[in-house]
Parts: structure tokens; C-alpha cells; sequence
């Protein structure tokens, strides 16, 4: 194969052929459009909000946890590391990665299945859709158009970095198959084309595989510094994470706790992306894909890792399931982090002008539940439990 642009495979996206953006622009004369992407997604209040938003731990329970912001960031430099590896338009991953989590609750995935329980008899809520609203209706910041007037490639990145949501006659993918797609996403596909039936972009790929290399190895992080578990844990239960723990006993023994810790989960971050690098080549190279539209048009995924690879992923994430995801600490407080969502959409829906002026004028105009449900979706964890005690007339104890 020949490299494509400025260095880039033939395969990876094009910023100057990629379809272009819903209302048109004049070009920069310093940044491509995918850089523009990202730069928009950085600089939205949307992307700020992230730093109050739970991944596992809610903010009282110390500084130095994950938040949806820190998360995120990692998952773009992994997608970056990954994407330039594969001589991918890294920009593209970059700012598929930065948004892939605008549409999170507060509460982490308590709160947004709280809210899809919520909204069950209004279209259901899901963070994906809901960050494909944020970035073409909710943020409101432009003179010309709402939203952030992103490319057609990296809208499609923000929805399909999973995987298609419909197949090639129309039906819902595996994962839709019970109510179907986000309505929000078929109408946005309606207005621009999003190829739904299609692979992403190994780009849109490559920040999905990003994601879950980020989860393992921060929640490990988080939870032997929150004491959920302990390193002998981890040796009697997850094979290969003891195996690792054996490779820096051997190197530094006696190594301090903190300092093992680290060294597990920098170990895992770089195994898990050599495994991505290489196993993704080796795909890529059996499709024999020589363009964007070849990769869309693959039927399958082409980033991903080895079979080695994969079984550790799944052992890893049977370990933080059973060890802390389902821990006492954590499902007593998602039990009451659930409630406060559940609290504040129903009094909302009773009393919409209990929300903001722009809020209350959107439940006005016949859509109620979608104006709570985009409200509190736009929520920090500190500004729903504040906002759950002026309701109510008292502080919500998460503690």
C-alpha cells in the first residue's frame, strides 16, 4: 500500500475529502477540520462539566480519584498513541475521544441508568445520543447554528465507535434490537448522513478500544487506592494482572505499595496498547482495506486485540465486577445517587418551572420529560445534590 496524506495511511480519514459540516464554513488557515473538531469539543461547556462528573467515586470521597473529565483525557491520549501507530488522522481520534463522554449523567452510569428508567415511556436516555444532542442542538454558543457544527466523520465517531446501530436492511442492530436507535440519532442521520449501517472509522475504532484500555487500568488504580481491594486480591483472582505483579516483584522487590501500583497499571496501559497496535495491523493488513470507505464497509470491526489480549480483558473486568463495582461501599452510595435522579426528575416533571427559565420554556413547548431529562443530564454530581436539597429541604448524604 502507498501512504495517503501527509504521511497517513490510505485507509485513515481525510480531513480535505471527509464530508464536511452541516452548515458550511470558510477553511482555517491554521487547523484541519478535524483539529477544529476537537478544538470546539475542548472548549464546549459540556467538556468542562466533566470535571465534577463521577466515574466510579462521588467527589466527597477524595481528590484523587478518576472524574469524567480525567478519564476522558486518557482515553484521548491512548486513542492518539494508538491512531498514530496505525498511521491514522490522529486529530479525528483525538476529538472522537474527547467527546465520546459529553452525554454522561451526573453519577457516573448510576445516573444515567436512572435516567433511562426515568425516561422509559419517552424514548429511554442514552449517553451516546445524548452526546450527539450536545454537540448539534444543546450547546448554544455559536451566532449562526446551534450546536458545535462538527464534521460529518466525527459525528459518526461519536455514535458508531461501538459499531454500526442498524444493519443493511434497516434493522436495529444487536443492541437495539429491543426499542430500536436513539431517536435522536436516526433524526440527526435524517438531516446528515451518518451511515449507520456502517463500520466507523478506524479512528472513531481505535478511540472505542482507547475507552476500555482507560476503564481497566484506572479502576485497578482507583480501587487499591480507595481500599476496595488489595494487591493479594489481585493475585489470587486475575492470573494475568498476578502475572505482572510476579515480573515487578522480580525487578524491585519490596517495592512500595504506591509505587507498585503504579507500576501495575502503566504495565497494563502499555501491553494492552502494543497488543491494540499490532493485532489491528494484522487485521487491517487480512481486509485488505485501502481507504475510509473500504473500512466502513469492512462488516466488521478491523481495530482490536489478540485472543491473549481480549481473555484478559474479560478476566480483568470479572475482577473489578465482583471486586469493586458490586463492592458494599460503592452500591450504597449508586443506590442513593439513583434516588436523587430519580427525586429530582419527577419534581421537575410535576413543577417544570422548579428548572431555569430556558429549561421550564422547552417543558413548556410539549417536551416535559426531555427538558428534565437534559437538565439533570447536564448536571455535576455537587450541583444535583445541591439542587436535591433545595427541593427538598435538606442535604442528600451519598456518605
Amino acid at each position: 500500500m502507498t501512504c495517503a496524506q501527509g504521511g497517513k495511511a490510505p485507509y485513515a480519514a481525510d480531513p480535505a475529502r471527509s464530508p464536511g459540516r452541516l452548515f458550511p464554513e470558510p477553511p482555517s488557515a491554521t487547523r484541519t477540520e478535524f483539529q477544529r473538531d476537537r478544538d470546539r469539543i475542548v472548549h464546549s461547556t459540556a467538556f468542562r462539566r466533566l470535571a465534577h462528573k463521577t466515574q466510579v467515586f462521588v467527589h466527597h470521597e477524595g481528590d484523587h480519584f478518576r472524574t469524567r473529565l480525567t478519564h476522558t483525557i486518557e482515553v484521548a491520549q491512548i486513542a492518539r498513541a494508538i491512531a498514530q501507530a496505525l498511521r491514522l488522522d490522529d486529530d479525528l481520534a483525538e476529538a472522537v475521544a474527547l467527546g465520546h463522554d459529553l452525554g454522561h449523567t451526573p453519577f457516573g452510569h448510576t445516573g444515567e441508568d436512572a435516567l433511562d428508567a426515568c425516561m422509559s415511556e419517552h424514548g429511554g436516555f442514552d449517553h451516546n445520543s445524548q452526546a450527539l444532542r450536545i454537540v448539534t442542538e444543546l450547546e448554544r454558543r455559536y451566532a449562526l447554528f446551534d450546536g458545535l457544527n462538527l464534521t460529518q466523520p466525527t459525528l459518526a465517531g461519536l455514535v458508531k465507535h461501538n459499531g454500526p446501530l442498524i444493519d443493511a436492511a434497516g434493522a436495529p442492530a444487536e443492541r437495539w434490537r429491543k426499542r430500536g436507535p436513539p431517536a435522536a440519532i436516526l433524526a440527526c442521520d435524517r438531516v446528515q448522513p451518518l451511515d449507520l449501517a456502517l463500520y466507523g472509522s478506524l479512528e472513531a475504532q481505535a478511540a472505542a478500544i482507547a475507552d476500555d484500555i482507560a476503564y481497566n487500568a484506572h479502576d485497578i488504580d482507583d480501587g487499591l487506592r480507595a481500599g476496595l481491594f488489595t494487591l493479594s486480591d489481585i493475585r489470587a483472582a486475575a492470573p494475568f494482572l498476578a502475572g505482572i505483579l510476579h515480573e515487578i516483584d522480580e525487578l524491585h522487590p519490596g517495592l512500595e505499595a504506591p509505587r507498585a501500583i503504579h507500576e501495575l497499571t502503566r504495565r497494563v496501559i502499555t501491553r494492552f496498547i502494543e497488543d491494540a497496535i499490532k493485532e489491528s495491523r494484522r487485521q487491517i493488513a487480512a481486509a485488505g482495506v485501502d481507504s475510509p470507505e473500504a473500512v466502513g464497509a469492512a462488516g466488521r470491526a478491523l481495530v482490536g486485540h489478540s485472543p491473549a489480549i481480549a481473555a484478559a480483558d474479560k478476566e480483568i473486568k470479572a475482577f473489578l465486577f465482583a471486586h469493586m463495582y458490586r463492592h458494599p461501599s460503592v452500591v450504597s452510595v449508586r443506590d442513593k445517587a439513583d434516588a436523587i435522579v430519580r427525586r429530582l426528575f419527577q419534581a421537575y416533571l410535576d413543577d417544570p418551572s422548579t428548572m431555569p427559565k430556558p429549561w421550564a420554556d422547552k417543558a413548556g413547548r410539549g417536551a416535559r420529560a426531555r427538558a428534565a431529562a437534559d437538565y439533570i443530564a447536564g448536571m455535576t454530581d455537587r450541583f444535583a445534590i445541591h439542587e436535591h436539597a433545595r427541593i427538598f429541604d435538606g442535604p442528600a448524604d451519598l456518605r
